[in-house]
């Protein structure tokens, strides 16, 4: 990852990275190893503090271009959004709180409602 440009923020304590990453002879890179490459391009930033936005890949071209938030606490990344948060987090916190719907139950008989009516039309 090659960072394009860097801009302080103090208003909203975070630093705003524009990067570029080449990716030839490999796949797209993932939301999690951009987040993780630009937190270590940030000296002292946390993983979980740092939100990668405007990804774009443009086809055929093994170039991804994007922002990245870095946020210097939990206080201050309070500003980005709810889906952006949700978006971000791990997929094992997303699973926990997304529980499976429970399968629908049928009768001992294994009749339904419509099978008690009698058949036939008027009569």
């Amino acid at each position: 990852m090659e960072v394009t440009e860097r801009k302080e923020n103090p208003l909203l304590d975070r630093v705003e990275i524009r990067f570029v990453w080449n990716h030839a002879n490999s796949p797209t890179p993932s939301l999690s190893d951009m987040r993780a490459a630009a937190a270590k391009a940030e000296p002292g930033a946390k993983k979980e503090l740092v939100f990668v936005k405007d990804v774009n890949t443009r086809f055929g071209m093994p170039q991804t271009t994007g922002l990245a938030l870095v946020y210097g606490s939990a206080e201050s990344a309070e500003l980005e959004p709810e889906y952006v948060k949700t978006r971000h987090s791990s997929e094992s916190e997303v699973k926990a709180a997304d529980p499976e719907p429970e399968p629908v139950q049928e009768d001992a008989a294994g009749d339904t409602p419509e099978d008690d009516e009698p058949e036939g039309g008027d009569e």
